[in-house]
């Protein structure tokens, strides 16, 4: 089995750099990292919706934007004296 180097660890400050939340600066923590999967779940990037069935906890239900896994690849990590990624 290949195993990547994983280059982001929870709780890092996070730039997309490509996909549709690369277009602005904007910035995101990570929230979780999945190695085995090559994904990370970064706080306010990658917004899907997300059809809930009625049930008891939920008993309007409804469609409900969350955030979901994104690819590793896609993000670059950002150094907190500079404010800017490795690249830059």
């Amino acid at each position: 089995m290949n195993k990547t180097k994983i280059h982001i660890r929870r709780g890092d400050i996070v730039k997309a750099i490509s996909g549709e939340d690369a277009a602005g600066q904007k910035t995101g923590k990570v929230l979780k990292v999945y190695p085995s999967k090559g994904r990370a779940l970064v706080e306010g990037f990658n917004f899907v919706k997300k059809h809930m069935r009625k049930s008891q906890d939920n008993p309007s239900g409804g469609i409900v934007t969350k955030e979901a896994p994104m690819a590793i690849s896609k993000l670059a990590v950002v150094t907190r004296a500079a404010k800017k990624t490795d690249k830059e």
